[in-house]
């Protein structure tokens, strides 16, 4: 008896899942060395509370004060978590995408729009779980933790080493519907944006090539969309990943406390740095994976 042959289309979506994880891998590396302050300040801006509580006036104050008081590099505080994370989280979301999104195109290879919405959404989503989630929760400890009078994790493995010494592996899963819910969100306002906006400049002709330079354009402005859409999710994921979220049942309650205690523009705190930081992001991780793609399709038939 004959083995099974697999199918085109299963095949195709798995050697295209592979091309996705080898350059998103690539382009997360390489996109997070650049943009890791705007993220640092965001964070700080978010954990920043009302009254005597609060330390930073803007985004300026946060940044003089924090070089005046850990040197420059301490707006690179976190930065190895992060680093470290960026890899497989890029890696994850491209892999993904390229994987749901080839097993949704039609007979004709065709991707409709809502397709690409959900695409985007389960890549989101896939990334979350594998990757933002645990990276993202040390990366708020480490930041959370350096705003303390005494700060306790000493560095990287001495902090994660700790929290699953006191906490376990859900130490590093706090938050983790928040992010699902941010990362599926995000993904799939920014694959959808991205690519509308290249059907848009090539009228769906798949042999007219878009401008890198357009490309990072189009990045900037999903990457913005994103922004508003879901940042009221973001400033609650953060609050929940704190080493404050003990004084939260869970993300709902923490958004209920939010609108009590602080207002409902509470939720667009760290709007600007976050704007600044997703659209430079966005543009360049777009610029440099398409890039990378390119170079695969060229040399990796």
């Amino acid at each position: 008896m004959q083995p099974p042959v697999p199918s085109p289309v299963a095949a195709n979506s798995g050697e295209k899942g592979l091309k996705g994880i080898i350059a998103g891998g690539i382009t997360g590396g390489l996109e997070i060395l650049i943009t890791y302050p705007t993220e640092f300040v965001k964070t700080q801006l978010q954990l920043d509370e009302k009254g005597e509580l609060k330390k930073f006036n803007g985004i300026a104050d946060c940044v003089t004060k924090t070089v005046k008081n850990k040197g420059f590099f301490g707006l690179y505080r976190g930065l190895s978590v992060l680093l470290l994370g960026s890899i497989p989280k890029s890696a994850a979301r491209f892999g993904a995408f390229e994987f749901y999104s080839t097993k949704m195109r039609g007979d004709d290879g065709e991707l409709t729009m809502t397709k690409r919405f959900f695409s985007g959404m389960l890549a989101g989503m896939t990334e979350a779980v594998v990757a933002v989630t645990p990276m993202e929760t040390i990366k708020v400890r480490f930041i959370s933790d350096q705003r303390s009078a005494k700060p306790k994790y000493k560095g990287l493995f001495h902090g994660i080493g700790q929290i699953f010494k006191s906490e376990g592996i859900g130490g590093i899963y706090k938050g983790l519907p928040a992010t699902v819910v941010k990362q599926g969100s995000n993904q799939a306002i920014r694959f959808f944006v991205l690519f509308s906006l290249k059907d848009l400049y090539t009228g769906k002709d798949r042999t007219k090539s878009v401008p890198k330079v357009l490309v990072g354009i189009f990045g900037a402005i999903a990457g913005a969309a994103s922004v508003f859409g879901n940042n009221p999710i973001d400033v609650v994921k953060t609050r929940m990943q704190s080493l404050d979220a003990a004084k939260y049942k869970n993300s709902v309650d923490c958004a209920l406390k939010i609108i009590r205690h602080e207002g409902p523009m509470a939720f667009y705190k760290g709007t600007v740095p976050r704007l600044g930081r997703v659209c430079l992001d966005v543009a360049i991780t777009f610029m440099i994976y398409d890039s990378i793609m390119d170079l695969f399709n060229l040399v990796w038939k």
